[in-house]
């Protein structure tokens, strides 16, 4: 299957990074190579560009999309929270770091992986195939509490109790081999009235799995924390996030770096000593513009936040 991805905010991400010909840029999520591709754009022969992903098939796709570029090219296999590998692999502190969170359209529309509601296929959900965990484990042997939580907490769904409830009552006949009968089972979950509005009925609970399966969260927290410390001065770490959980992960991590000290709140004066080594490059989130939300539906939801180390 041809790995096609619409990077998202793609002319604000390339201003953001402010991307220089000779530095070194990590694109921590590189997918299929559309951001990349622009980053790479930039780049001269001194430049270099150090692409991480979990998945393989998206590491192989970039390799052959960005093969025309002249830049230097690092392909790693690993998660953007493996600090340590990007960093020797960078040699030095880097120039600028990309965070495109979340599943890549080619992903959801590659339907044996099983990420998608809207395809029959194996219950997977795994971004790098080495992995032991998947949606099947999960969502066969992970007890109803569990499991309400999981899709509670990750997905933000009110009717997860009654998902969770359903789950355990039919996988108690046969095991629920396949997102097909996953699906079905949510809607039958879900009151009527309850599905005639919003997105679709499984949705919500089709990413608390995913996320769950690939441990997200704990990823992005990890790397959000130690990706400014790969930072050169000047250098800038770029995060787009697509659901209000990673945001929120993003925002406070960023928080915390702008304002790290840890003195008691009645103290008059900060005594810990600790102070930034990080500024806001973006206000406030930046959102996709009505003209790339026509070309691009699933950009809806982006939100991309920028800081710069000092």
């Amino acid at each position: 299957m041809e790995f096609e991805h619409i990077p998202v905010l793609y002319n604000e991400v390339m201003e953001a990074l402010d991307i220089r010909p000779d530095g070194i840029y990590v694109d921590g999520t590189v997918g299929g190579g559309g951001h990349s591709s622009g980053i790479c754009g930039r780049l001269s022969q001194a430049g270099t560009l150090i692409a991480v992903d979990r998945d393989t098939a998206a590491l192989e796709a970039a390799s052959a999309r960005l093969a025309e570029y002249e830049c230097r090219k690092r392909f790693l296999h690993a998660n953007y929270s493996d600090t340590d590998i990007i960093a020797e692999a960078a040699g030095r502190k880097v120039d600028g770091i990309l965070l495109d969170l979340g599943v890549s359209s080619f992903q959801l529309d590659n339907a044996e992986r099983g990420f998608s509601y809207m395809h029959d296929a194996p219950m997977d959900m795994r971004m790098n195939e080495d992995d032991i965990l998947t949606a099947y484990e999960v969502v066969n042997g992970y007890s109803e509490k569990e499991l309400a939580r999981i899709i509670r907490e990750y997905g933000e769904e009110k009717w997860a109790a009654r998902i969770a409830q359903f789950i355990v009552r039919e996988r108690a006949n046969d095991p629920i081999r396949s997102t097909g009968q996953l699906t079905e089972i949510i809607k039958a979950a879900i009151p009527a009235r309850a599905r005639r509005t919003g997105p679709h009925p499984a949705k919500r609970t089709f990413q608390a799995i995913r996320i769950e399966v690939n441990d997200e969260l704990g990823h992005l927290k990890e790397a959000v924390s130690k990706l400014p410390d790969l930072l050169e001065s000047g250098g800038r770490l770029a995060v787009i996030s697509f659901h209000s959980l990673e945001d929120r992960i993003v925002k406070n991590e960023f928080d915390r770096r702008l304002d790290p000290c840890t003195c008691p709140k009645e103290f008059p004066v900060c005594v810990c000593g600790k102070v930034a080594d990080v500024k806001k490059v973006t206000r406030k989130p930046v959102t996709p513009s009505e003209e790339e939300l026509e070309i691009n539906p699933r950009a809806r939801s982006a939100k991309l936040r920028v800081i710069e180390k000092l």
